[in-house]
């Protein structure tokens, strides 16, 4: 990459730092930047400080919030016997658009990845046994994670945990996607389906 002025190369090197962007991707946003009235360059630069000075972690849950309890948390029309594990914080409104969960969640922070130093003690695991032992109306815990690897290593990993407490761990029912053509599914996929399948 040729070389900018110091202030250009350094919004580079931090947005290249974000999943899935490049040095290209990172180059392309900084000149869309440039771009901008200087009031609104200056109304996005404030809203990223934003997120380090006015966004916290729910004491609860662990997903980001505005105070030290999130809103899905201190709403009391939740069910409490039901608590629903994901990896992380955008996870929770992905359940929450299908308006069919109505429990508590936690927040794990990622999923078991030894090979990438991911271990046990590194993710919010210690502080989900604490949720579960000060949780006596708690009788389901939800695994809710990716269908692959990591997210199977995190699954049986705590669900062996989970039922020595004397709760039900269970996971995401899994199968064929509406218009699928049985043709194009993979083993597991098929597999999954066909072990979860129900009554017509």
């Amino acid at each position: 990459m040729r070389k900018f002025p110091a202030p250009i190369h350094n919004v580079v090197a931090a947005f290249s730092q974000l999943p899935g962007v490049g040095p290209k991707t990172a180059l392309r946003y900084v000149f869309a930047l440039l771009r901008l009235p200087k009031g609104e360059l200056e109304h996005f630069s404030h809203s990223l400080l934003a997120l380090g000075s006015d966004i916290t972690v729910c004491r609860l849950c662990k997903t980001y919030s505005e105070a030290e309890i999130c809103e899905v948390c201190a709403e009391t029309k939740r069910v409490s016997h039901m608590l629903c594990v994901v990896a992380e914080p955008r996870d929770i409104s992905t359940i929450e658009l299908t308006g069919v969960y109505h429990g508590r969640y936690f927040v794990l922070g990622g999923l078991l990845n030894p090979v990438e130093g991911v271990t046990p003690d590194v993710l919010n695991i210690h502080e989900l046994f604490e949720r579960l032992e000060s949780s006596p109306e708690l009788t389901e815990v939800i695994l809710a994670f990716s269908p692959n690897v990591h997210g199977e290593t995190t699954m049986l990993y705590l669900a062996k945990q989970i039922q020595k407490r004397g709760l039900r761990a269970t996971k995401l029912a899994r199968g064929l996607p509406l218009g699928a053509d049985l043709e194009y599914a993979d083993e597991v996929t098929l597999g999954e389906a066909m072990t979860g399948r129900r009554e017509i």
